[in-house]
Formats: structure tokens, C-alpha cells, sequence
């Protein structure tokens, strides 16, 4: 297939285009470089170019082009639809990925109306075009912040919609009821919402990873800050939850895994399968200081950190039961904690100013 990967050029969209690109299909990337670096898109080319060079791997692909000619990348905005047409004017493609979101839970706290104008506008400017050049099939990247304070863990698919914490969250709850009504109302949609739980880990080449402008937001690139010396010591937020060591857990997946859980939805869609939903988690919680104490292990490193305020939106605990996915997609997530602390420390050990190198 040929694929719209939005947003294509940041840390799960980068992985999933190495997992689409060695099983075949060929991909369209758009991205507006806000949070991310076309720099990760060379670096694609040069994973997917060694795979594709070793002969045990020749027969996964019947794609004869050029890698250059398998991954086109625009410059632009999901909110602007001239890009969009472009796009669309310039290739067929076949099914969207739409990764392209602002993701940071404290400045959506801080800016709402950024979120809400770039996630929901930018996605409402998106489907108008799908739409219109009846390309009807989209893998969704949403996300567990959607399931707000769980009713109960672990998280199910058919878990009550909580209310979100924060903007982000309902930024992703409301495009979810988006994508719903969409398919109620023109049946020809196919439609996956992926609820993703925590990703961190990167590819193990180390050439592709986790790279945030300014101080992470996110647990795993702040310890690899901390851990190349980038950054003092971590932020611990809140040391009294209601959890085994009092920091907050969470389902943390391989982003390895998680891309490929994007190959096993394109199957899916191929199928015309109408409108799904998949938790794609691990189905195991840590907390944040496990999480610390596996890093140090897997790589013989301190992480010195300091017990912070908790930060307004964030809850107890949140960990999913992937079974669904597992009987639907036949989709496992497979690489464990200490593959996902190596991989990561590996990434940010080989670029330590990430792309900016």
C-alpha cells in the first residue's frame, strides 16, 4: 500500500515508517519539523537500506523502487489544506497513519486552545480531505489518557471513557467520537483507533529515537538526559499515589512494538474491517522509580533524582489488558523492560543531542 504517514518524521511515526517500509509498502511522509527532525527520515532510509541489503530479509518485500522513490516527504501542516491536495494531486494513497499532534499533557494544561486548534482542527482539515478524495481508510494514534481515571485496571477496550485530565486527552477523546460518527454516518470508513499506553525504547541500531525539544515530558528521555549528563537529575513527580512505592504506573511499551501493532492495523484495514479499537500496551505497570531502578541495571548507571510536586492531570495508575489485539491484530508486544531501558540508553548514548548532532 501507499501510505500518509502525518506527523511521519517524530518518535513512534520514524519507527513505524521502518516497520512499513521492510514489509513492503511505501509511505508518504507529512510533517511540519515542530517537535521532530527530517534528519530522523535519513536515518530511516539508512535502517531500512541494511535490512534490505541482508539477504535473509530479500524475500519480505516484493517492492523493486528505489528507497527514495518508497518515502517522499512534504513539508507542511495538517491544518493546511493546499498541502493536503498537493499530497494527494501528486501520489495515490491507498490508507492514512495520522500520528501529526501536539503530545505534552503539562503545556496542553498551559495552552488549551494550541492543542485544541492543532489536534482537532488540524484532524477535522485531514478527514475533510480523506474525504473528498474518497481515500477512506485511517489507523488512528490515540492514546489511554482517553479512559481518564480507569473505572478499574487492567484497562479494557470496553472500559467506560473516563473523563481526560488534561486538553490532550480530550483532544484525543473527541476526535475518537469524531472518527465514530464518521463511521456511523458513511459505513464505507475504515476506522482504528489505537489507544496506546507509554512508549519508550528505541530502534536497537541506535540510530532513531526519542528526541524532545527543550526539557522531555516524558519519563524515559529524561533519565537518558540525565543519564549522558545533559540534565542534573530527574523530576519525580509525586511520591504518594496510591501505588506499591507511591509513584505513579504505568503500561510501558517497546516503541519497536508499538510500530509494528501499525503494520498488523494496515492488515486490518485491508480486511474492511469498518471501525475498531485496540489498547496496544504491554499489559504489565511500573512506576517511575521501576523504571529508574531497571535503567540503572540494564546499563550500570546512577539516575539521581529529587521528589517533585505531582503535576495537575496525572493519576495513579494505568495499565491495559492487550488481549484484543492479541486475538484481532495477532499482535504481542514482545521486547521487555530491560530491551526497552538498553535500547533507549543506546539511542541517547550514540546522540547525545539526539538529531541535533
Amino acid at each position: 500500500m501507499n501510505v500518509l504517514v502525518t506527523g511521519g518524521a517524530g518518535f513512534i511515526g520514524s519507527h513505524t515508517l521502518v516497520e512499513l517500509l521492510e514489509n513492503g509498502h511505501d509511505v508518504v511522509v507529512l510533517d511540519n519539523l515542530s517537535n521532530s527532525s527530517e534528519k530522523s527520515l535519513e536515518k530511516v532510509k539508512e535502517i531500512v537500506s541494511d535490512y534490505l541489503n541482508n539477504p535473509e530479509n530479500k524475500e519480505s518485500t516484493d517492492n523493486n523502487k528505489s528507497l527514495d522513490e518508497r518515502i517522499k516527504f512534504y513539508k507542511g501542516d495538517i491544518r493546511d489544506e493546499v498541502i493536503l491536495n498537493k499530497i494527494f494531486d501528486e501520489n495515490k494513497i491507498d490508507a492514512c497513519i495520522h500520528f501529526a499532534g501536539l503530545k505534552a499533557v503539562g503545556e496542553s494544561v498551559a495552552k488549551p486552545w494550541l492543542y485544541y486548534n492543532n489536534n482537532i482542527g488540524g484532524t477535522l482539515n485531514l478527514i475533510k480531505v480523506l474525504d473528498e478524495r474518497n481515500c477512506k481508510n485511517i489507523i488512528f494514534s490515540s492514546s489511554a489518557t482517553v479512559y481518564g481515571v480507569p473505572e478499574s485496571v487492567p484497562i479494557k477496550e470496553d472500559c467506560p471513557k473516563g473523563s481526560p485530565t488534561n486538553p490532550y486527552g480530550w483532544t484525543k477523546s473527541m476526535l475518537e467520537q469524531i472518527f465514530m460518527d464518521m463511521y456511523t454516518s458513511d459505513n464505507e470508513w475504515n476506522i482504528i483507533l489505537l489507544r496506546y499506553f507509554n512508549p519508550i525504547g528505541a530502534h536497537e541500531s541506535g540510530k532513531i529515537g526519542e528526541d524532545p525539544n527543550g526539557i522531555p515530558n516524558n519519563l524515559m528521555p529524561y533519565i537518558t538526559q540525565v543519564a549522558v549528563g545533559k540534565l542534573e537529575k530527574l523530576g519525580v513527580f509525586g511520591n504518594d499515589y496510591n501505588t506499591h512505592d507511591g509513584t505513579g504506573v504505568r503500561d510501558y511499551i517497546h516503541v519497536v512494538d508499538l510500530a509494528i501493532g501499525h503494520v498488523k492495523a494496515l492488515k486490518k484495514i485491508e480486511e474492511k474491517a469498518g471501525l475498531n479499537i485496540y489498547n496496544l500496551g504491554t499489559g504489565t505497570g511500573y512506576s517511575v522509580l521501576d523504571i529508574v531502578n531497571n535503567f540503572e541495571a540494564a546499563n550500570d548507571i546512577k539516575i539521581p533524582y529529587e521528589i517533585k510536586e505531582r503535576r495537575p492531570g496525572d493519576i495513579d495508575e494505568s495499565y491495559c489488558d492487550p488481549s484484543k489485539a492479541k486475538e484481532e491484530l495477532g499482535w504481542v508486544a514482545t521486547r521487555d523492560i530491560r530491551k526497552m531501558c538498553e535500547d533507549s540508553w543506546r539511542w541517547q548514548k550514540n546522540n547525545p543531542k539526539g538529531f541535533k548532532d
